[in-house]
């Protein structure tokens, strides 16, 4: 064999070990390409999106029992957006009811990928779960009977008001009430924002204090919404995002470019006019500037 033939050869080897090589990183790396929610969504080809029943006009049921509103409309553009990452375009979605006690630890135990409501991001929740960019804000406000003529929470003295268990308003009221602030109330513990307003209508509470564009929702569904109305000052700031998984930032990536998507291209102002123009809710300017702060660029 000459010199040539030989080095041919080596040659031909060495390409050969080089494309073998490059297949084997190619193939770990599309083996490793997802992890966390990605991974088990794709495993599974069914990702899991946890939403509230009467969190009006975010996260409800309509008449026949399907799961609409703001935040799942958003959430249905995440769904796109991951059928396209992990090629898979019968992606099955399976929707399960949350409330304000249940959502996080779903969440944290894996049984949803990602809930769709009111849920607010808070740094203590951040302990145990993730949040998306804020795609909403609101307050603590009051829901009550327009004969009571109640002008601010404090107003409810030797009344009663309704609180979700597990909610930012409830902590918020609560400690009102330990600052000696709100005096003399009575507070009846609520499984959900449906309960409240079922309890409001029967006069089981005076108020029931929640999320206003919440409250604003329920007055829509109520069969006396002419004789209520939400009063008071805001009492907090309750900023929403799409709840996740913690510490997994390839799937919370893949949310927050779909919600920096709609920011940017201004398909946000028709989502968001389809469920709250009805309820005579404009964006507020807090909520607009987190629209232009979050349009990020690609």
């Amino acid at each position: 064999m000459t010199m040539y033939a030989s080095m041919k050869n080596l040659s031909r080897i060495g390409s050969g070990c080089v494309a073998a090589g490059l297949l084997l990183v190619a193939s770990q790396a599309s083996a490793q390409e997802f992890y966390g929610a990605l991974k088990k969504i794709k495993d599974t080809n069914t990702i899991t999106v946890g939403h509230r029943e009467a969190s009006i006009p975010l996260s409800s049921y309509d008449d026949k029992k399907q799961p609409i509103g703001y935040a799942m409309d958003l959430c249905a553009k995440v769904v796109d957006e991951v059928k396209k990452l992990i090629k898979a375009p019968d992606l099955q979605v399976k929707y399960l009811p949350v409330n304000a006690q249940t959502r996080i630890p779903l969440m944290v135990n894996g049984t949803v990928n990602m809930e769709c409501g009111s849920t607010t991001n808070t740094i203590g929740r951040q302990a145990q779960v993730d949040f998306s960019a804020v795609y909403f804000t609101t307050a603590t406000r009051v829901l009550s009977r327009k004969s009571g003529k109640f002008k601010e929470i404090e107003d409810f003295k030797g009344k009663s008001i309704g609180l979700s268990v597990g909610s930012t308003n409830e902590r918020v009221v609560k400690a009102l009430i330990d600052a000696g602030k709100v005096t003399d109330v009575r507070i009846l513990n609520l499984k959900d924002h449906a309960e409240a307003l079922v309890a409001l209508e029967t006069d089981r509470i005076d108020g029931y204090a929640s999320d206003d564009i919440v409250l604003y929702g329920l007055i829509s569904k109520s069969r006396i919404k002419d004789e209520l109305e939400v009063v008071g000052r805001n009492l907090s700031y309750e900023p929403y995002g799409v709840m996740l998984p913690r510490d997994d930032s390839a799937f919370r990536l893949v949310v927050n470019k779909t919600l920096a998507d709609l920011f940017r291209s201004g398909e946000i102002d028709k989502i968001y006019a389809k469920w709250f123009d009805p309820l005579g809710v404009p964006v507020n300017p807090l909520l607009k500037a987190a629209f232009e702060l979050q349009a990020l660029p690609e």
